[in-house]
């Protein structure tokens, strides 16, 4: 994987250290960003944690889109920076507009917490190219506000230009349109992921390593 991935601690952030041992687990080296710092120190790649950003004041991920630190990392991303948004991070790129849609309350108005089975569809991103087309794996899920929604042209063309990363398998958790769990941009080094890939990298704790992927999946990015 890239030698140096930054990991976004924002005000409210509770996995960014989830993330930065996923890193290391994964043989790279994780670098500490700050949310008022503009400076992304050199990274290769850059993950936006999972957690609760700001409070999810107004909407979720609404002000972290605007902190220092995204100014920068949109700049980074449209030029091919390799940036994944896990949960609250998927929220937060939606905001930004690097992906496209929204997440909103889950539909069954409850937070759900709970292993989930999931689909990969897309092993082209920079994020995925570690796995198997269609490949099912097992990663943890907890949100309150995880409901991908979009609007009908938004979501078929995503389907037809592939750009849909992951599904549910099985029970839909949170109401998502046509059961999409991740999607991607058109160059496919943004990703954003509802479930947590980073609590899923080790066989000592969660339901296994199916997560490590993607953090492994970096190795061939700037190699």
């Amino acid at each position: 994987m890239p030698a140096r991935v930054g990991v976004v601690t924002f005000p409210g952030s509770l996995d960014d250290r989830d993330a930065a041992r996923a890193v290391r687990i994964a043989g790279g080296e994780s670098v500490a960003l700050w949310h008022a710092d503009p400076d992304l120190h050199g990274v290769d790649a850059v993950i936006l944690p999972g957690g609760f950003s700001y409070g999810d004041y107004l909407r979720c991920g609404a002000i972290a889109r605007f902190s220092p630190v995204m100014e920068s990392i949109i700049a980074a991303a449209r030029d091919g920076l390799p940036v994944l948004g896990i949960c609250n991070g998927f929220q937060v790129l939606c905001e930004a507009h690097l992906l496209p849609g929204a997440l909103i309350r889950n539909d069954h108005r409850k937070f759900v917490c709970r292993d989930q089975r999931l689909r990969i569809e897309n092993t082209a991103t920079a994020w995925t190219s570690h796995y198997s087309e269609r490949q099912e794996i097992v990663v943890p899920l907890k949100n309150g506000e995880g409901g991908y929604v979009a609007d009908k042209a938004t979501l078929d063309e995503l389907e037809a230009d592939g750009r849909v990363v992951a599904r549910y398998v099985g029970d839909n958790p949170n109401g998502s349109y046509r059961d999409i769990a991740g999607i991607t941009n058109e160059a496919g080094n943004v990703v954003g992921l509802m479930p947590h890939p980073e609590h899923a990298v080790e066989a000592l704790t969660g339901p296994g390593t199916d997560g490590l992927g993607f953090f492994l999946s970096l190795a061939g990015v700037n190699a």
